[in-house]
């Protein structure tokens, strides 16, 4: 069967609001390639949404989960534990940037959105949580309530969980200052809720579905100054950011401070379904016994896979990698700049998480979801996969994996260059 009958199939058996970007049914997956029902070979600049950060199928990621599943699949962490999950847990409270930090795991990062929102409000005693806009911590009633983008995440969805209040998040290239920012929450403080009622703010240090815009230098800072003045806890979504994506372990290893809580997910295990909250022990021990996990919490095969991630990750220097991947593809995307002003207003990214934001006449105030749903569409059909993201829907963003052989990396950019040249 060729994947135009798949699609059908899948119209046919799945629920409609479960879509998906690209008709196109994968048999089998190699690192940074892709090969589809039909046999047609794909470049992959997706990265299953940052999740294979260690390529698809990283062979020390396959032979742990084997090696476990030899052993056992399942048995609930919440009856009976197993090692393999103490020693991920040990390992992920040594490599965040959190002195004295304890862990927890669940299945997905919107589970893990939830749980670090419960532990705050009770380590807090308080109901207000502060999120910002533009910003992406799930599906879930609790997440789309803290989800800055309506479209398709909220839309028809509400009503949602009380208590969350959005702040500006400080885009530099939209316009949007750390001052905007902060002013803009000293309002919220006098006009929508007392910080003394605010129990956590969550914030990406690089928005991940709201356009890949990174937090202005110095403005984490600012907003840990801001949190430790009214005793408000500091969540930080290392979701699509974690696991050596931006050049460091963590976007936050960057900033000098520490979060109260971080939330981990999708790079976290290769592609298996893991997703953790680490933060301070004090906090963290806040909920009483029980109030916290879930049956498929922690995998015993998802934690094999993370602790083979953790190895290959330093093994593999990946961190650097994240670096020099994102200096080639941010060279030639200036490349591209050059010729087509007009169209592409900005480029920009921290290690290898990197975006060109799509405008028409350079204007920043005209955004052109057309050329980037247009680009996307010309890219696959000539075998490379990419996405695009952003509130306004006019960002490309580019999550290779990590482990991309420089070839496959250019031949990439060559097809994306021309894609672009062909839809421009």
């Amino acid at each position: 069967m060729n994947n135009s009958s798949w699609q059908q199939r899948k119209n046919d058996a799945f629920a409609r609001g479960m879509g998906n970007i690209f008709p196109i049914f994968v048999q089998r997956a190699l690192n940074a390639e892709i090969w589809d029902v039909e046999g047609k070979r794909y470049i992959d600049f997706a990265g299953g949404i940052a999740v294979v950060n260690t390529g698809h199928s990283h062979p020390d990621v396959v032979k742990a989960v084997r090696q476990q599943l030899d052993a056992f699949s399942h048995t609930c962490i919440l009856v009976t534990p197993y090692t393999n999950a103490v020693e991920l847990a040990e390992k992920l409270a040594v490599v965040v940037p959190i002195d004295d930090a304890k862990a927890l795991f669940v299945s997905t990062g919107a589970e893990a959105v939830e749980n670090a929102v419960k532990i705050a409000r009770v380590a807090t005693g308080r109901p207000g949580i502060v999120a910002f806009n533009g910003g992406f911590h799930g599906r879930t009633n609790l997440c789309m309530a803290l989800t800055g983008k309506v479209v398709p995440y909220k839309k028809g969805f509400g009503p949602f969980t009380p208590q969350i209040y959005h702040a500006p998040f400080p885009a530099e290239y939209l316009g949007i200052t750390t001052g905007d920012s902060l002013a803009a929450l000293e309002q919220l403080f006098s006009s929508e809720i007392e910080p003394d009622r605010v129990a956590a703010m969550i914030i990406e240090p690089v928005q991940g579905e709201g356009g890949f815009y990174p937090v202005p230098k110095g403005f984490m800072a600012e907003l840990r100054a801001v949190c430790d003045q009214h005793e408000i806890l500091l969540i930080v979504d290392e979701i699509q950011t974690g696991f050596a994506r931006t050049g460091r372990m963590f976007a936050m290893d960057y900033e000098g401070i520490e979060a109260d809580i971080m939330t981990l997910a999708k790079g976290i295990a290769g592609g298996f379904a893991l997703a953790a909250v680490v933060g301070k022990k004090a906090v963290m021990d806040a909920p009483d016994p029980g109030g916290l996990g879930g049956t498929y919490a922690g995998s015993p095969l998802a934690c094999a896979a993370g602790l083979a991630v953790l190895e290959v990750i330093e093994k593999e220097a990946l961190c650097e990698r994240a670096i020099e991947i994102g200096e080639r593809v941010k060279a030639s995307l200036a490349k591209l700049q050059l010729e087509y002003p007009d169209h592409i207003g900005d480029i920009r990214g921290k290690g290898a998480m990197v975006a060109m934001e799509l405008v028409k006449n350079d204007d920043v105030t005209q955004p052109d979801p057309e050329l980037t749903k247009a680009l996307v569409g010309k890219a696959a059909d000539s075998g490379l996969i990419l996405l695009s993201c952003g509130v306004r829907s006019n960002v490309i963003r580019i999550l290779t994996p990590l482990t991309i052989p420089m070839d496959q990396l250019e031949e990439g950019l060559n097809t994306l260059t021309k894609s672009f040249k062909a839809c421009a």
